[in-house]
């Protein structure tokens, strides 16, 4: 997630700056050979052109607003994961009792059981995120070697590198007991399983008495919760944006962008000779300006990448994190994730 308030000029053109070059070549070469050639006959009306152009602003406009939605649906369910994560550690702490058993438990009997509740949750987050992490098959860093080249750099540039795979088992093991590591590490979906595994523990609370069926079953409806959070996540990081929208838009940009110079060069005959080659910027800005509105919408879609307009999961995992230590009563904290080159993981 980008934090800062405008994107500085730096920024622009490392996103954008390196399609200013073929651009202008491409407005350059059709500038040539309309003037150093007889072949005037490459120049088109602009009305055709013009509708080309606002069919397209339509299309990419409805592409857009579908990126976005996809985006703000992605942050409004990590909102729910915060939110719910702390009424898990707030009821956690309430509702792990004696009052349910003649049998009284230890206080370190309770705080173990309340600690081992909060430390699991603490694992599934970050396991959740890393699993949101695994690229798709139409994400960029799998469409080929110069974009995958490219997208790697940016990942190691805005941060998300702050927690790898080995990070991730550091926190498994850190936050679970090592008997459940080694079973869940094998899973082929690690968080859905440690969901499993504190239904299991909740039951078997049930049973010792320190929870009983009540609060059991509220217990057990915010862990509900988050298998609800989690198969949303997953929602949106296996089923891509329909690809007859985000490839067809692709190509209705570069169809305008290859006829726009032959439309440019008859309205900038106008002025006279000399005039005509002021098409060149002028066709090399608007085809920038198009290409750029495509792009954002392209690398918006998409928000479990692991890119600069991200969901930042690593940033909210750990505040989570802190915040259920602090119910803990721990002193020992980690620190905040603070944003890296403008951008917050």
């Amino acid at each position: 997630m980008y934090v800062n308030k405008n994107f500085s000029l730096k920024g622009v053109l490392a996103f954008g700056g390196p399609h200013f070059l073929w651009l202008s070549m491409w407005a350059s070469f059709v500038t040539g050979l309309y003037v150093f050639t007889e072949w005037k006959i490459i120049a088109i009306p602009w009305l055709p052109l013009s509708v080309i152009g606002t069919a397209v602003a339509f299309y990419i406009g409805f592409k857009n607003n579908q990126a976005y939605d996809r985006l703000w649906e992605a942050r409004k369910i990590w909102g729910g994961i915060v939110n719910d994560s702390r009424k898990w550690g707030s009821v956690v702490k309430a509702y792990v009792r004696n009052h349910h058993n003649e049998a009284e438990h230890t206080t370190l009997e309770i705080q173990t059981a309340v600690k081992r509740l909060l430390y699991r949750h603490i694992a599934w987050l970050y396991t959740l995120r890393n699993q949101l992490l695994i690229p798709a098959p139409w994400e960029h860093i799998n469409q080929g070697k110069h974009l995958r080249r490219v997208t790697q750099q940016r990942r190691k540039r805005f941060g998300v590198g702050l927690l790898e795979d080995h990070d991730t088992e550091v926190m498994l093991r850190e936050h679970l007991p090592e008997n459940e590591y080694q079973e869940l590490i094998d899973y082929q979906n690690t968080a859905t399983q440690i969901i499993d595994y504190q239904s299991q523990d909740l039951a078997a609370l049930r049973t010792s008495g320190m929870i009983e069926d009540f609060r059991h079953m509220e217990l057990q409806n915010v862990l509900n919760s988050f298998y609800d959070h989690q198969g949303k996540c997953e929602r949106i990081k296996k089923f891509p944006l329909p690809r007859q929208y985000g490839s067809m838009s692709v190509i209705f940009v570069g169809i305008f962008i290859f006829l726009l110079p032959f439309g440019m060069l008859p309205e900038f005959q106008k002025l006279g000779d000399i005039g005509v080659w002021m098409a060149i910027p002028f066709t090399t800005l608007v085809s920038w300006v198009f290409l750029i509105m495509e792009l954002v919408g392209d690398y918006s879609e998409n928000p479990f990448e692991g890119l600069g307009n991200d969901i930042p999961m690593l940033s909210l995992c750990r505040t989570i994190e802190i915040d259920l230590k602090e119910m803990l009563r721990e002193a020992d904290l980690p620190t905040p994730v603070e944003a890296r080159n403008g951008v917050l993981m």
